[in-house]
């Protein structure tokens, strides 16, 4: 394990600082007996189990442990994380047949005293730029304004770099101190649109421009604005968001118009813990992009990682992040990537466990959530770390109890956001009244939470489909974007 001065080992064993020798033998015979590749497959049991040897490894070896201690005593208090589990039930029953229950993982900043006011984070930022045809007159006038307030707002610590791609790219400011921001707007007010939409050309070209002036105490991040599809490359794209992600910088996406490939920007930057934007009118890109950049620059931490280890027959089913941005997130590989985590609010993560079918009476584990990510701001590099064990109560006959209210406002909005996907799901089917059926239901739903244009445009396209039998583009975008767009609102409501 590198770079362990930073990192809590004793709270990685789930032990207090004065546990002794025994103490930290025993704890790793438990987890061990938990994630242990020959007893748990699960790969987020196989990261942990990894994370738990190697603390095991510093604290059992007395040259290591005397460094450790050493070196943890020199750095002081440190600020990291905190987290908040809340489930959907305190006590499941014993049936025949296997439970879902979710899990709701809050992760707020913890702050060391005398440093309560939060920093603007430095930044290291290459805007990708569309200026392929399509992208002629409105919309590029827009991405040249929103480019120029964004260096505006950089200040002379920020790095900038610019590429502008078509059917190949151009690093029109390299990456650079914004020292000079008039000659910097200055190349970005040149650009004109010509030639197709090759993303991967812009991308390849922004990363090598990030990646040359990375700095841990920075926030690396590409971000790209398109209105198009990319043909041929996106396999290369999401290849190169995977090395990105490994090197600690992070995408996000911008989406103007109908052409886009959604779910093709939504896996490219969930790699990577980014966000995806929809952007339905030209003069929709000022705002967005700035406040993208607003966004970043608020980070209390960076390259911030989630590994969920259930026990070993217990299935994670599905990941959800509700804020910010809300997106969901893949289980098939982890550590999850969850990009940066805002001074001001959590980063919060809806989770889905199938739970197996008749287990015994008694408290039992659900999965270890363990948290790592590097905090900003710092005189050295700061890996925070925190874990959390999640159980509870199986009972033959448990009381009545209600969900907690944070989680039934969660999932009541996660229930619109799936109404859409479903709509999607019944058109690829060719069942054309199922899908008309499920958009009247999510219009009649939107309607009873006050999202009066949402539920007009999903009443209006049933009505469409059933012409036509064609979801169109923006409706389409503008549904799914919209629904997804009121989840940050249940998390923020509910903590109120």
């Amino acid at each position: 394990m590198s770079d362990t001065s930073s990192l809590d080992l004793y709270h990685i064993l789930g032990l207090e600082k004065d546990a002794s020798a025994d103490d930290v033998k025993n704890a790793y015979r438990r987890a061990a007996r938990r994630f242990h590749p020959d007893v748990n497959p699960n790969q987020g049991a196989q990261l942990q189990f990894q994370e738990i040897s190697g603390a095991y490894e510093v604290l059992t070896d007395e040259l290591k442990m005397a460094r450790y201690q050493r070196d943890r005593q020199a750095l002081g208090e440190l600020p990291g994380f905190k987290t908040e589990v809340t489930k959907s039930k305190r006590n499941l029953a014993v049936i025949k047949e296997p439970q879902v229950l979710y899990i709701l993982f809050d992760i707020y900043p913890r702050r060391i005293g005398g440093h309560d006011k939060p920093q603007k984070s430095p930044l290291n930022i290459a805007l990708v730029l569309d200026k392929s045809k399509s992208m002629s007159g409105p919309r590029l006038d827009r991405v040249k304004v929103a480019a120029h307030q964004v260096i505006d707002q950089l200040g002379h610590d920020d790095r900038i770099s610019i590429v502008q791609f078509s059917d190949r790219a151009d690093v029109i400011v390299p990456n650079t101190l914004t020292d000079n921001k008039q000659d910097i707007k200055a190349r970005v007010s040149v650009m004109n649109a010509d030639g197709g939409t090759e993303i991967f050309q812009g991308l390849e070209a922004a990363y090598k421009q990030v990646e040359s002036k990375y700095d841990p105490e920075f926030v690396n991040h590409i971000i790209l604005v398109t209105d198009g599809r990319t043909f041929g490359d996106e396999s290369n794209c999401l290849e190169l968001a995977d090395e990105a992600s490994q090197r600690g910088i992070g995408i996000s996406a911008m989406g103007i118009g109908d052409e886009w490939n959604d779910d093709f920007l939504d896996d490219l930057v969930a790699r990577t813990g980014g966000a995806s934007s929809y952007i339905n009118s030209p003069s929709a890109v000022v705002t967005f992009l700035n406040e993208r950049v607003r966004n970043l620059s608020d980070a209390f931490a960076e390259r911030v990682s989630l590994t969920v280890a259930p026990e070993a027959d217990i299935v994670l089913e599905s990941a959800f992040r509700l804020s910010p941005s809300a997106q969901p997130l893949s289980v098939d590989t982890q550590p999850i990537h969850l990009g940066m985590l805002d001074q001001k609010r959590p980063v919060s993560i809806m989770l889905q466990f199938q739970m197996p079918a008749a287990m015994a009476e008694g408290v039992r584990s659900v999965a270890r959530l363990s948290v790592t990510g590097d905090v900003l701001n710092q005189s050295r590099r700061v890996v925070a770390n925190r874990v959390e064990d999640a159980g509870i109560n199986i009972a033959v006959n448990p009381e009545p109890e209600a969900p907690p209210p944070n989680i039934v406002d969660a999932l009541s909005r996660m229930t619109l956001y799936r109404m859409h996907e479903r709509t999607e799901e019944a058109i690829k089917e060719g069942n054309i009244p199922e899908a008309t059926r499920r958009l009247e239901n999510l219009s009649t739903r939107l309607l009873d939470i006050g999202q009066t244009e949402l539920a007009q445009e999903a009443a209006s396209e049933a009505k469409r489909i059933k012409k036509t039998q064609v979801f169109s583009e923006g409706a389409r975008k503008n549904l799914k974007f919209g629904t997804r767009a009121l989840l940050p609102d249940a998390v923020a409501s509910s903590q109120e």
